[in-house]
């Protein structure tokens, strides 16, 4: 391979990876925010714990969507881990808070 094709190969799987941690994050906040009554009262919603299940899920979903998207997982570092955990945590959070304020 060439230097070129490497750079967009290295790319490629970047930005994948961020595309599905970030999708994934957003679906499990908008899951959690329907288990947990679609913001019918905001404080009760806040703090039911069920509402963390999409969010475990969706960690373990990312690495079963990245490697059907062709990515080798087997590759990943600790810091790639934590970067899609982190990733998938931070738009679960915003997504579910901003449904949570909107019904308040």
């Amino acid at each position: 391979m060439t230097e070129t094709a490497d750079k967009r190969a290295a790319h490629r799987r970047g930005v994948t990876v961020t595309t599905v941690a970030c999708l994934t994050g957003v679906a499990a906040g908008l899951v959690s925010n329907v288990l947990t009554g679609g913001g019918a009262d905001p404080i009760t919603a806040a703090t039911n714990t069920v509402a963390v299940a999409p969010l475990v899920a969706a960690f373990a979903l990312n690495l079963g969507v990245v490697q059907v998207l062709g990515v080798d997982v087997g590759d990943f570092s600790t810091k790639d881990h934590l970067y899609t955990a982190f990733m998938t945590f931070a738009l679960w959070f915003i997504t579910w808070g901003l449904l949570l304020s909107a019904a308040a």
